[in-house]
This record gives structure tokens, C-alpha cells and sequence, in this order.
């Protein structure tokens, strides 16, 4: 960023130089006296009439058109007095008042005579020259200075700073610390970016940026939001184009896509020399195009379903597994029992496994005498099972 160039002591005392030998110049002419003195050389006045610079009794030099009677009598090559045009104008035509030549308007004098018009008019050069070379910058703010309103000189930041005043130096202000946001895609149209696996997707963003150098924001670029634009769509094509339709469509896709349109949104700019910073991109949608939204749905719920038996699948796996473990336990501790005492072990899962093996059937073994030969227990069994349960005796019965 270009260093402020302060105007020095001398260039004000310069300025109010000028300004005050072309007030007091204005003062003369409007006072009926040249500036530049009689030009026929003598050192009267112009306003004297009469002999200077005639010869013969005629007048030298124009008439004055603006003198009573198109100055005939007196010098009528001598400036007209602010007086003079106003008697002029008046009702009578000529004299102001229609009578004598008195009557008309005339300006206030100062005492001694003279006019108010040069202090007036340098009044209001020092007022001029004060409003406009002292320029209050807000904060988050950058003046632009320019050289008559058209070459670049500086940038001044936030604060009181001085220039040269108008029109010699003129400062157009920019807030740089507001952030400009820009959307593309959506509100009712479609923005078509090509995946990495030849399928279309319909993506909209907001993009945020500011300006970062002022200098180059206005002199670089005719149309900020478009070269913006144009830059955003560039990158976010190239960051699609890398990834295939399922990561583009993912949270995680969207997060990558972001930084990357960003990092490369930037790179652009700055070969542009735009002065603009690229503060972020958000992916607002990621949609399949309209057209084959409804197929697209399709697939996309046969693919859940898919990755619902596939996650009821591996969780049977992991419960056979886990079973089959169990079981390989409980058998080397078995077979450890088994080891140290073999024919009690032996005898122990012989009867584990028949009353496993008979508890299932509806047969019952009786190994006693005098037990008639058909029993039905099980139906019997079955009978209490079912039968309700007695009602508790009341009291008093």
C-alpha cells in the first residue's frame, strides 16, 4: 500500500499566495481599475476619462458597452463598475432610478472607501481550501486519492488525514473491512458442474470476499462482481471435475471442494491483480439435475436397502462368531477337566446331553414296579400347566 504524501507548509503558503493576488485582481477589475495598469502606458487610472490615451477628442481603444450612454462621454474603454451594470438594469433603463442617475443599487463600502468583494472572495477560498483538504477516514475505511480527479497518487487509511484541496487533489472514500457476499446457482435455476465420473450435478454456493487493496480494486477491474463471478465458477468446475458423484454428494466431498475453490478462487484473483480476498465458499445445495431426480431417488433408496442387509449381515456374522468362541472356550475347559479325570467326565456329559436330548420329547421313563403301563404324564402335565389357578378361600368359609 502506497505511503500518504502530506502537503507541505510552503505549498499551503503557495496556495494562499494565489488565491489572495486573484482575489485582489477580481477586487481591481470590479472597481473600475485594470490590474494590469493603463494600456497606453501612462500611470492614471482608466477610470479618470477625459484626455488619457485620446487623440483629437475621440476615445481610443472599444466602447464599453456597459458604461451609461455606451460610453460616449468619459474613457469608454475603461472596466465597467459593478455599479455602472447595476444603474443600467434599472426601471429607467439608464441612471437606475429613472431620475438623475441616482437611486440605483450599490454595493456596502468599507470605511475608506473600499470594497468588501476581495475579502469576501478570499473568505471563501480559505473556507474552500479547509473543506477540502482535511478528510475525516472512518474506521474499516480507505481514502483514494487521485491528481485532478483522474491519476492515482495515494491511499490514506482511517483517521484526520490532509491533502491538496479540491480540485487539485480529490479522495473517494471505500469501506475494505465489510464483507461482500455473492450467490451463484439456485433461486430457481440450475447450475450444471460435470463430476469426476462423467455425471451432472446441480450445485449452488455463496461466495464472501472484501477488498484488500483499494487501489487496484478500482483501477484493475470494470466490473468487480462479475470478475468475481466468473473467477468462482472457473475454480468450482476444476474442484468438481476431481471427485465422482457419491464424494461430491458427502459431507466430507463439500468440506473438500470448499477449500479447494477457495484456494484456487484466490490464485486467480491475484494473477488478475484485483485486490480482493477471498474470505470463504459455502456449498448451500448438491443435488442430481431435475430430470432424473426421480431415478436418482430410486437408486438411491435401493442402495440404503442394500446397505441395510449388508449391516444385518455382518452383525449375524458377529453373533456366530461370538458364539463359536464361547463354545471353543467351554470345550478346552472341558477338555482340561477331562484330562485329569476322564471317566467322570465321560459319565457327566453323557448325562448333560441326555437330559438335553429327552427334555425336548414328551416321553416319560419310569423305572419302578407295579406302575401301570400306560401313563399319560405328559398330557397330565400339560393340563396343570393350563388349568387356572384356584380362587383363595374367602374367610368364614
Amino acid at each position: 500500500m502506497a505511503t500518504p504524501v502530506f502537503p507541505t507548509i510552503d505549498t499551503y503558503k503557495g496556495l494562499m499566495s494565489t488565491f489572495g493576488d486573484f482575489a485582489k485582481n477580481v477586487g481591481l477589475a470590479m472597481a473600475g481599475k485594470s490590474p494590469w495598469g493603463d494600456k497606453s502606458g501612462d500611470s492614471g487610472s482608466a477610470g479618470d476619462g477625459g484626455d488619457s490615451g485620446s487623440s483629437g477628442g475621440k476615445p481610443k481603444g472599444p466602447r464599453n458597452p456597459w458604461l451609461p450612454g455606451g460610453g460616449g462621454d468619459g474613457d469608454p474603454s475603461r472596466s465597467a463598475k459593478v455599479e455602472d451594470i447595476f444603474k443600467n438594469r434599472g426601471p429607467g433603463g439608464k441612471g437606475g432610478g429613472g431620475g438623475q442617475g441616482g437611486g440605483g443599487f450599490r454595493l456596502p463600502e468599507r470605511p475608506g472607501g473600499k470594497s468588501w468583494l476581495p475579502l469576501g472572495v478570499g473568505l471563501i477560498a480559505s473556507v474552500w481550501v479547509l473543506a477540502t483538504s482535511i478528510h475525516p477516514i472512518g474506521s474499516g475505511e480507505q481514502g483514494l486519492v487521485t491528481w485532478l480527479g483522474g491519476k492515482y497518487s495515494t491511499t490514506l487509511d482511517s483517521g484526520f488525514q490532509i491533502t491538496l484541496p479540491a480540485p487539485i487533489q480529490n479522495v473517494d472514500k471505500e469501506n475494505v473491512q465489510v464483507i461482500r457476499s455473492q450467490k451463484i446457482g439456485g433461486e430457481g435455476g440450475q447450475q450444471l458442474i460435470l463430476t469426476g465420473d462423467q455425471n451432472l450435478v446441480d450445485l449452488s454456493y455463496l461466495i464472501r470476499w472484501n477488498i484488500d487493496d483499494l487501489a487496484l480494486f478500482r483501477f484493475r477491474l470494470s466490473d468487480p462482481a462479475d470478475t468475481v463471478k466468473e473467477a468462482a465458477e472457473t475454480a468450482m468446475r476444476q474442484s468438481v471435475a476431481e471427485l465422482d458423484l457419491d464424494t461430491v454428494l458427502s459431507g466430507e466431498g463439500r468440506a473438500q471442494i470448499e477449500q479447494n475453490v477457495r484456494t484456487r478462487m484466490q490464485a486467480i484473483l491475484n494473477n488478475y491483480k484485483s485486490g480482493i480476498a477471498v474470505q470463504g465458499i459455502e456449498i448451500d445445495k448438491t443435488d442430481p439435475p431435475e430430470t432424473v431426480i426421480d431415478a436418482f431417488k430410486d437408486v438411491s433408496a435401493a442402495e440404503q436397502d442394500a446397505q441395510a442387509d449388508m449391516n444385518r449381515a455382518r452383525r449375524y456374522a458377529q453373533q456366530l462368531l461370538a458364539r463359536a468362541e464361547g463354545e471353543s472356550t467351554a470345550f478346552n475347559k472341558i477338555y482340561d477337566e477331562y484330562r485329569l479325570a476322564p471317566d467322570v467326565t465321560r459319565r457327566r456329559l453323557y448325562y448333560e446331553t441326555m437330559e438335553r436330548v429327552l427334555s425336548q420329547t414328551d416321553k416319560t421313563v419310569i423305572e419302578a414296579d407295579g406302575v401301570t403301563p400306560y401313563l399319560p404324564l405328559p398330557e397330565i402335565r400339560k393340563r396343570a400347566q393350563q388349568a387356572p389357578p384356584a380362587p383363595a378361600a374367602t374367610e368364614g368359609q
